[in-house]
């Protein structure tokens, strides 16, 4: 029997970088599947935009970072700190995962923040993805698969699979990599970096045309470009993309909505 297809709701709460923006918060995208809350990064910004989402930092299942810089990570101390608050109403485990290093840079938070953001037994869980080759996690309602991305020796971009094979990417930071294309291959929804159009690109960084060509490669359903830092916005994001990718196209925005399934 054909098991049946689970949806994911996808929003950006943040398309942006850490450039101060009104219109962009930085990096982070909540996937929810049936009652679990993925966030991907959490970038300055990210929990105003959970609450103009309809979303309480509480009800987070999962935050999946793709790398340590501040605009990916911003707001994970203010998150900490929060869920301290005694009205929080949280009931599980936060699960917090992230390439090697984790738990060297949860504990160099510490080292700062002290008491502040550590939370009660039992309502923290930290996870340490491998970053030299693929790493497969299964949990409740959903299947999370990473491959290492070149931009920081921690960084990885995830895939996250529902019941019945629906499934949505997240690239992180990176530079052009098969990695990234065996990741994505046949994926409902690729949501790729596109940080720098070509004429200002930047080691490390996807321009419109690369993340097409990656999202060509792959056979993604749909690709959404995000992550733009304010040269983009003078530029033909969109122009530069279809020179390589020819197939459904979205630029990002903050609290844009999408459900795949």
């Amino acid at each position: 029997m054909t098991e049946k297809a689970v949806p994911l709701d996808v929003v950006v709460l943040g398309s942006g970088t850490c450039v101060p923006s009104l219109r962009r918060s930085a990096c982070a995208v909540l996937v929810s599947i049936g009652r679990e809350r993925l966030l991907f990064d959490i970038g300055p910004g990210t929990l105003r935009r959970l609450l103009e989402a309809g979303v309480g930092h509480d009800s987070l299942s999962h935050l999946f970072l793709s790398h340590w810089h501040p605009d990916h990570t911003g707001e994970l101390v203010p998150l900490l700190f929060a869920t301290k608050y005694p009205q929080c109403r949280r009931t599980t485990p936060l699960v917090i995962a992230g390439g090697p290093g984790l738990s060297d840079f949860f504990q160099r938070l510490e080292g700062v923040y002290g008491h502040w953001i550590q939370l009660p037994p039992g309502c923290l869980r930290l996870e340490e993805m491998r970053a030299q080759g693929p790493d497969q996690r299964t949990y409740e309602g959903f299947r999370i698969d990473t491959r290492p991305m070149r931009h920081n020796p921690e960084s990885l971009a995830y895939r996250v699979t529902a019941p019945g094979g629906r499934s949505v990417v997240y690239s992180g930071d990176t530079a052009y990599n098969e990695e990234l294309v065996s990741l994505a291959g046949g994926a409902d929804l690729l949501i790729c970096e596109s940080a720098f159009p070509e004429a200002a690109a930047v080691p490390g960084h996807l321009t419109p045309a690369l993340a097409g060509e990656i999202a060509r490669r792959a056979g993604v359903r749909q690709l959404m470009l995000t992550h733009f830092y304010p040269v983009c916005d003078a530029a033909d994001v969109l122009g530069e993309c279809r020179t390589t990718y020819n197939g459904p196209l979205l630029l990002a925005e903050d609290l844009m909505r999408l459900r795949v399934g």
